[in-house]
């Protein structure tokens, strides 16, 4: 991992999921230039993948421990990984 170019995990926990943070993350991400994607998870949080420049992808992390305004984040759990360096865009997972 360099610095220029870092990978983060999320576990984003609250109430975060049917208040929109999915999309506005994915929102937030694209207008710094981040990629990667964010899914709701079956016990009720949100998980991310974000890739990008230094700056950009902890400007989101620090924009989770917030969320949009409906959203009360209880916890943000970051894993720091090595980039794929294959992603192009920041989607939103369905499964």
């Amino acid at each position: 991992m360099t610095l220029d170019h870092i990978c983060a995990r999320l576990l984003i926990s609250g109430k975060v999921q049917g208040v929109g943070f999915r999309i506005a993350l994915r929102d937030q991400a694209r207008q710094v230039g981040v990629v990667g994607w964010v899914r709701n998870t079956p016990d009720g949080c949100v998980e991310a993948h974000l890739e990008g420049g230094n700056a950009a992808v902890r400007r989101i992390i620090s924009w989770c421990y917030g969320g949009p305004p409906q959203a009360k984040v209880e916890r943000v759990q970051v894993q720091w990984q090595e980039p794929e360096r294959t992603l192009t865009d920041f989607m939103i997972e369905y499964t």
